[in-house]
């Protein structure tokens, strides 16, 4: 069993920047997705349990940047330079097995989400 608990989020202009939070009870495989209204959900990144590799959606890369605070089990989401089409709820997700990508069937556990929302 993992608890999430997700933080950060907000209402920002396009090219500004926020930082999203989430802390996990124990150590995982750890990931965002984010869901916009009448869209599936989608991965947006993902980060080794250990913090060593990386990695992103497409429509992210060079924008976002994910990271992890081995110690807190606490993984971020920086995300600079955004545009109105990042807007969505953005879920943090986990799963205690090794070597997931972003597919939402490859996550076990989910937080309840926060709110990103990107004005032009």
């Amino acid at each position: 069993q993992v608890q999430l608990v997700e933080s950060g989020g907000g209402s920002v202009q396009a090219g500004g920047s926020l930082r999203l939070s989430c802390t996990a009870s124990r150590s995982a495989f750890m990931a965002w997705f984010r869901q916009a209204p009448g869209k599936e959900r989608e991965g947006v990144a993902a980060i080794f349990t250990g913090g060593g590799s990386t990695l992103y959606a497409d429509p992210v890369k060079g924008r976002f940047t994910i990271s992890k605070d081995n110690a807190k089990n606490t993984v971020y989401l920086q995300m600079n330079s955004l545009k109105p089409e990042d807007t969505a709820m953005y879920y943090c997700a986990a799963d205690p097995r090794p070597l997931r990508g972003l597919g939402t069937r490859e996550y076990s556990y989910w937080g309840q989400g926060t709110q990103v929302t990107v004005s032009s």
